[in-house]
């Protein structure tokens, strides 16, 4: 029954993640120390793309990367911030659901191997309840053999 409503939970988080996301592009964009710091982020993410764009290509890569315009950088970072908060929620729910799944599986496996072992002990039951049976077979059977012999010799003597 609660499986549902886990599923239920992360698919509502994920959805709400989003204007979340978006209200935290709006506020880098408006608070001035965040905004000084991300402009430096979105730099350095410019740069990397931009490298890594032209050897994709096989363009130089020696040649000077112009930076972001103030506005384009703030943009740029507050994208990147979005992304990354949507990512990090969608993979804390994956985590989540994984770690849940594993539990489940490990108390299944735990049922498993207690029902083995039940029915390992009650086989040794059954093989020590045989062998008493042979047992008393074996007694009953040298049992009759001298009830046997004494008839044979008491019907030998009439």
């Amino acid at each position: 029954m609660s499986l549902p409503f886990m599923k239920l939970g992360t698919l509502v988080l994920r959805t709400l993640s989003k204007p979340i996301a978006s209200r935290l592009k709006k506020e880098a964009a408006i608070n001035p120390r965040f905004r000084t710091s991300i402009i430096g982020i979105a730099q350095a993410n410019h740069r990397l793309t931009t490298t890594l764009q032209r050897r994709i290509y096989g363009h130089a890569t020696n040649v000077e990367i112009r930076p972001l315009n103030e506005e384009r950088a703030v943009q740029v970072a507050g994208d990147l911030i979005g992304e990354f908060f949507v990512f990090t929620v969608a993979g804390g729910a994956l985590i989540f659901e994984v770690q849940r799944s594993a539990r489940s599986e490990a108390k299944r496996e735990e049922i498993r191997i207690q029902e083995i072992e039940i029915m390992r002990l009650r086989d040794e039951d059954i093989l020590k309840e045989m062998e008493l049976l042979k047992k008393r077979i074996d007694e009953l059977e040298k049992a009759t053999k001298g009830t046997r012999l004494t008839n044979s010799q008491t019907n030998n003597v009439k």
